[in-house]
């Protein structure tokens, strides 16, 4: 004789059944998308090729030297480039958000969000031309305001961050409005019942709630600039050391001979640091979800 409780427990196990076989078109294609390329990328890595017997070995050679000399300058330009991009991105972002909310336009909210969301996907070589013709040494505003007689420069690296705030920016927006609309009004009344000031409304309710969602803004904004090639490349070239480029350099054949899995090592050194960053934000955003519901 079959219980209810019995039924119910079938009942719901065939769901969970029914989900996984729903999703196994995605879990096949993330497999192949991202799982056969990084499994390569950690076979290549970890393979070193003798340019004598041309025969291949397991070493941690590749490893080793990309965090020696050039490549480990390259890197930490990178993390700094990146580092200062969110920090001042998210800032910005936060701020100018915090207007757009507390506008209580329509208008304006859909506008700045339509831009934005412009915006954050507008770059490599495009962005680098109109920041060049802009605001390089033969541009439109430097020209104007006689910039270049200075020691005004576009091609340097904060010249680069700038460039990558543009779209930095109008991405921290896009990220951190719903965290702000996820502020109960409620809260605030609260806290003006009971004497706090509008500091202290931020420093003991506000700030806190939103501290994971901001911190999830900065770690976009560090992927983003981290991993950015195009705009990079054709705006200051070798003038900024940065990983990615050092990468593509090595895909190109610009190594010494025995070294050509080393665009594959410096790979996976950015792989670390972004799983290392992200380590730190997703026990913070479980944090959060509890009150932004």
């Amino acid at each position: 004789m079959t219980t209810d409780g019995g039924t119910a427990a079938r009942g719901g196990s065939r769901t969970r059944s029914k989900g996984w076989l729903a999703a196994l078109p995605l879990l096949a294609f993330v497999a192949l998308a991202f799982g056969i390329p990084a499994i390569a990328l950690l076979f290549g890595a970890f393979t070193v090729k003798d340019p004598k017997t041309l025969t291949s070995s397991f070493s941690t050679s590749n490893l080793t030297e990309s965090l020696q000399g050039n490549y480990l300058n390259t890197l930490i330009s990178s993390v700094q480039l990146s580092a200062v991009v969110a920090v001042l991105g998210a800032i910005l972002g936060t701020f100018l958000a915090q207007a757009v909310v507390t506008s209580h336009s329509r208008a304006l909210r859909e506008s700045v969000l339509t831009a934005s969301g412009v915006l954050a996907n507008f770059g490599g070589v495009p962005l680098a031309f109109a920041w060049i013709a802009t605001l390089g040494n033969a541009g439109v505003i430097t020209k104007a305001f006689g910039l270049a007689d200075g020691s005004w420069s576009l091609y340097n690296f904060w010249g680069l961050a700038l460039v990558y705030m543009y779209f930095s920016v109008p991405l921290m927006v896009l990220t951190v409005v719903p965290a702000l609309d996820g502020l109960k009004p409620q809260w605030r009344e609260a806290a003006g019942n009971n004497g706090a000031t509008t500091w202290q409304y931020w420093r003991h309710v506000g700030i806190p709630v939103l501290t994971p969602s901001l911190l999830g803004g900065v770690v976009l904004l560090f992927g983003g600039a981290f991993a950015a090639y195009a705009t990079a490349r054709a705006m200051v070239g070798s003038t900024v050391p940065l990983v990615t480029l050092q990468i593509a350099d090595a895909l190109t054949g610009n190594v010494l001979i025995g070294h050509e899995n080393m665009a594959l090592a410096l790979s996976l050194d950015m792989i670390v640091i972004a799983g290392l960053v992200m380590a730190v934000y997703l026990p913070l955003q479980k944090r959060s979800s509890r009150w932004l519901r």
